[in-house]
C-alpha cells in the first residue's frame, strides 16, 4: 500500500519525457560549442596520406585466400 502516489509521479514523468521531450536552448548550445557567426571552418587537406600495408612483408600472406574466408561466414 502507499505506492499509488509514487506510481502516479512516475507515470507523469514518463509521459512528459515521451510526449514533451526536452526543450533545446539553441543559443546556449551555440555559445557552449563556441561557434559564432564569424567562425569559418578550415578547408580539408587535398592530399590524403595512405597507410602502408601492414601485411606486405608477411611470409604467410600468399597462403591466405580471401574468397575462402568470405564463404565460411
Amino acid at each position: 500500500m502507499g505506492r499509488g502516489r509514487a506510481k502516479a509521479k512516475q507515470t507523469k514523468v514518463a509521459r512528459q519525457l515521451k510526449y514533451g521531450g526536452p526543450q533545446t536552448d539553441f543559443d546556449r548550445l551555440q555559445a557552449e560549442i563556441g561557434s559564432g557567426e564569424g567562425h569559418i571552418a578550415e578547408p580539408l587537406a587535398d592530399e590524403v596520406e595512405v597507410a602502408d600495408d601492414p601485411y606486405a612483408n608477411d611470409p604467410y600472406a600468399k597462403y591466405y585466400d580471401e574468397d575462402e574466408d568470405a564463404e565460411s561466414r
